[in-house]
């Protein structure tokens, strides 16, 4: 390449990097001004609940990359003297850039995953239990575990005692108007084929060829429908062995002074380092989550001893 044709080669560079840091910037803000407008807008508080819960971190991703994009565009229109003494300059520039971008992009990922979920979660939480208000204009009471189940049918309470979904009633005291909000549980269940509710939970597996540390395993996963009683059958691998702390939960759990417990926080420490939270409204709910919870590491770990 000459010498004539590498500086023409550059100028129509630094044309297209200035409008594409100009498009990407633009892209950026509009990403994020259209996610905080569409929150906005939301006048139903379980629908702000919702939206938050799936789309903040996604768009407020969305828009990081977008900035990142911009970053790196807008970066490798500097120095233009240098880059015109030699076309090596221009790719170490090209090379330092994007690994700036992608450092942008790293931290914004870190700080998501494990920061920002925190401060969303009282966000959430807020959403969540700020007062309804009724069609009458009446502000709503929330009701305790014990009161709201007059107002579940029988598949929805058996959603709840495995903690696969929780749900929230409101009550208009004064017309009697009734709210019910659903929010996914604790622990995972799949939906059931049958009923329609999602109370198919694992329990027990069956090992057809156990895993080592050089080859998977295969295994048969019997479910079971706590509500309706259906059953099915899935084959699953099982992935090679790994060596890593096994999670214990307690045996037992007592709880001092129950009736005096407002809430109950539970932090579960996972072997990888991460916290895992859960709030509950007394001591014998709390208790019982921790039951199920122990049923489903147990049924984890029984794969691995056999």
């Amino acid at each position: 390449m000459s010498n004539e044709t590498y500086l023409k080669f550059l100028d129509i560079w630094n044309n297209v990097m200035i409008i594409g840091t100009i498009v990407l910037f633009i892209l950026a803000v509009l990403v994020f001004i259209f996610h905080k407008i569409r929150f906005a807008s939301m006048k139903d508080l379980k629908q702000k609940y919702d939206y938050l819960s799936e789309f903040d971190i996604k768009m407020q991703m969305r828009s990081v990359w977008f900035f990142s994009g911009a970053i790196l565009f807008l970066l490798n229109t500097v120095y233009k003297p240098t880059m015109e003494i030699h076309y090596v300059w221009f790719i170490v520039r090209l090379f330092i850039t994007f690994c700036i971008a992608t450092l942008i992009v790293y931290i914004s990922y870190l700080l998501y995953k494990y920061s920002y979920p925190a401060k969303l979660d009282k966000k959430l939480k807020e959403l969540r239990f700020k007062p309804r208000i009724s069609s009458s204009g009446h502000k709503m009471r929330l009701l305790s575990e014990e009161e709201e189940d007059v107002h579940l049918d029988e598949g929805m309470q058996a959603e709840e005692d495995v903690f696969s979904v929780d749900y929230d009633v409101w009550v208009d005291e004064a017309t009697g108007e009734v709210k019910i909000e659903k929010y996914a549980g604790h622990l995972e269940a799949s939906k059931c084929n049958t009923c329609g509710f999602y109370t198919m939970k694992l329990k027990h597996e069956e090992i057809i060829e156990p895993a080592t540390a050089t080859s998977e395993g295969e295994m048969i996963q019997h479910w079971s429908c706590s509500y309706c009683g259906a059953k099915r059958t899935k084959p699953v691998k099982i992935a090679r062995l790994e060596e890593g702390q096994e999670f214990k939960l307690p045996k037992t759990l007592k709880f001092k002074d129950g009736k005096h417990i407002q809430a109950v926080k539970v932090n579960v420490h996972l072997s990888d380092g991460t916290i895992k939270e859960f709030d509950f409204q007394n001591a014998e709910q709390a208790a019982k989550f921790l039951d199920k919870y122990q049923e489903e590491i147990d049924s984890e770990n029984a794969m691995f001893k056999e």
